[in-house]
């Protein structure tokens, strides 16, 4: 059975605030007692939004990068991990675009046409950089296999399929989806960060893991000329970081105006009255709405790489997107912080659940660390030298 998938953008926004709505309630519930978020992932997929970038030639609406973004970014807000969840399943349908066959697009985008979710097993913790790779493709005389060890498996415990990254005998990086329920395969729900605690995003294990050829993919080809690939997976990620900011400033702004009490010596009556927080709230006001206003340029940008791919589109993308992801960053970072300043000792009980915010930024920003993109856009600036081409810009 098919799933029905919104058609425009404001259908799939409505969905995703539906789904925002219903998803908040038990967000701090979920997050103390670490209990996987499975009946909403599945409400979720459901709801048609994780088929959204699907072409028309598959079925799908084929939306924007915008849609994609904005919808990310309302669930983020709701709870930081369920905002995580489908980063990769966009991005890999990204990929199947981009570098599959026309058998594999065929195949893989009617799967998600019938709701198929893929997660993600593409890196590796004990290697000594991000570089390395050490899951193997095995060719052998009628088979082949796939071995290693994978960690960071974000959505693993709610797919059907585990892209896989591995190198074959020729040092070539492939991609190879994997179904769940593959003899060999393990998921361990292993995952003990602090921040983003229902993602699901620990160790896959892969033990001669048997895989056809028509389930692997190439990873290179997709940055060995120019393509959008690296900022569309970016551009997601800011997403998440501003709608985790988003959700802070909202429960900041409830607090203060339900429970807060103001300052002894602030000469006012109610917290909402305090010059001092006006000054601050206004302040992270404009880091929120300045976020917003980058990713949105962004977005645009990546729209437009994905449609006319060239050296300079690609690279203005990565640039916009290394800018949206240091000012969601940014702001995430800092409002989940003040929160707790602006709003007293009493918003740290735990009975509010509001630590998750700070918690869900703090792990969540530390992914492809955005020290790094800095110097990146300082060189486009001052030297108009191009960012590189890979994942993490």
């Amino acid at each position: 059975m098919t799933i029905q998938i919104p058609a425009s953008h404001d259908e799939a926004l409505a969905s995703a605030r539906l789904l925002a709505a219903q998803f908040s309630k038990q967000a701090s519930e979920r997050d103390l007692h670490r209990r996987l978020p499975s009946d909403e992932v599945q409400q979720f997929s459901d709801s048609g939004l994780w088929a959204i970038t699907l072409p028309a030639s598959a079925g799908g609406p084929d939306l924007p990068v915008k849609t994609v973004t904005d919808i990310t970014a309302e669930i983020s807000a709701a709870d930081g991990s369920l905002g995580q969840i489908p980063q990769n399943h966009f991005y890999l349908l990204e990929l199947i675009r981009l570098n599959g066959q026309a058998k594999q697009q065929q195949f893989f985008f009617e799967q998600v046409r019938f709701g198929a979710r893929f997660a993600n097993a593409k890196a590796e913790i004990n290697t000594r950089n991000q570089s390395e790779e050490q899951a193997r493709l095995y060719k052998k005389p009628g088979s082949l296999t796939v071995s290693g060890r994978k960690f960071y498996a974000t959505g693993s415990p709610f797919a059907d399929w585990i892209p896989t990254t591995v190198v074959d005998e020729d040092n070539n990086r492939l991609l190879v989806f994997i179904p769940a329920n593959s003899t060999g395969l393990k998921i361990q729900n292993d995952w003990t960060a602090f921040g983003q605690k229902t993602t699901g995003s620990g160790t896959v294990v892969l033990d001669n893991v048997p895989v056809q050829a028509d389930w692997i993919v190439s990873m290179q080809a997709a940055f060995d000329r120019p393509t959008a690939i690296g900022p569309y997976a970016q551009i997601l990620h800011a997403a998440i970081d501003f709608g985790i900011a988003r959700g802070a400033m909202g429960a900041l702004l409830d607090f203060v105006r339900k429970r807060a009490r103001a300052p002894r010596d602030s000469g006012v009556e109610f917290a909402y009255q305090d010059p001092l927080l006006l000054e601050r709230v206004g302040r992270l006001q404009i880091q929120l709405d300045t976020a917003d206003l980058l990713i949105e340029k962004a977005a645009a940008a990546v729209e437009k790489a994905r449609r006319s791919p060239n050296e300079t589109s690609v690279a203005e993308a990565s640039y916009d997107t290394a800018k949206a992801r240091v000012v969601s960053d940014e702001a995430a970072l800092a409002i989940s912080s003040q929160l707790f300043e602006l709003s007293g000792a009493q918003s740290t009980l735990q009975q509010y659940g509001l630590d998750r915010y700070w918690r869900d930024a703090r792990a969540h920003t530390l992914h492809d660390a955005v020290r790094w993109k800095l110097p990146i856009i300082g060189n486009q600036v001052l030297n108009n030298i191009a960012p590189p081409r890979h994942g993490k810009i």
